[in-house]
């Protein structure tokens, strides 16, 4: 029987669906990851506005001199909710240190990301890039993605993704960075 479900699903397939299909995968598997951007890289700058009206503008060069954590999140992923409470621990640890956290949220409408902070409040930067040009300025291809960017302008850590433990592997690199950075 589930092979005649499958059969008929296929079916309905047609020549253009399979090779849109194809084009797409072999263009997210092969073309996107020669464009982001690696460790040992210099981060591009960037400005964008804060996600709650009437705040500043955010800029990466504004924080040059300190160690930086951008964090790309959308309000529908849940792998990005899970990490930001642990990441404004990181922050409220080692920001005397000269650490900051910017993080960028990419839900279109912004208000979708808004909703979020009701319930889990930050203390850290939130930047809103609603039309995704700072997100293929640095090649982001999965949520959650966050760079590790020192106090010269570079990518220390890329990071992909997000598991509980994955906490530590960011903090032992952060730690490294900013015993890198004291005089």
């Amino acid at each position: 029987m589930s092979w005649n479900v499958s059969r008929s699903i296929h079916s309905n397939w047609n020549l253009r669906d399979l090779l849109l299909a194809s084009a797409l995968t072999l263009g997210v598997c092969i073309g996107s990851p020669a464009m982001a951007l690696e460790q040992g890289e210099q981060a591009p700058d960037f400005t964008l506005p804060d996600i709650q009206d009437g705040n500043p503008a955010i800029s990466l060069s504004a924080l040059r001199g300190k160690t930086v954590y951008v964090d790309f999140w959308a309000s529908w992923c849940a792998p990005c909710l899970r990490s930001m409470p642990l990441i404004n621990e990181l922050y409220a640890k080692y920001r005397e240190l000269g650490f900051e956290v910017i993080a960028i949220n990419v839900d279109d409408p912004v208000d979708d990301g808004r909703e979020f902070l009701l319930d889990t409040p930050l203390d850290y930067l939130i930047a809103a890039d609603t039309k995704s040009n700072v997100l293929e300025l640095y090649g982001v291809i999965g949520m959650p993605t966050s760079y590790l960017v020192d106090p010269q302008g570079v990518v220390r850590l890329v990071h992909m993704g997000f598991k509980e433990k994955d906490i530590e592997i960011i903090e032992k690199e952060l730690i490294q960075v900013l015993d890198e950075a004291r005089p």
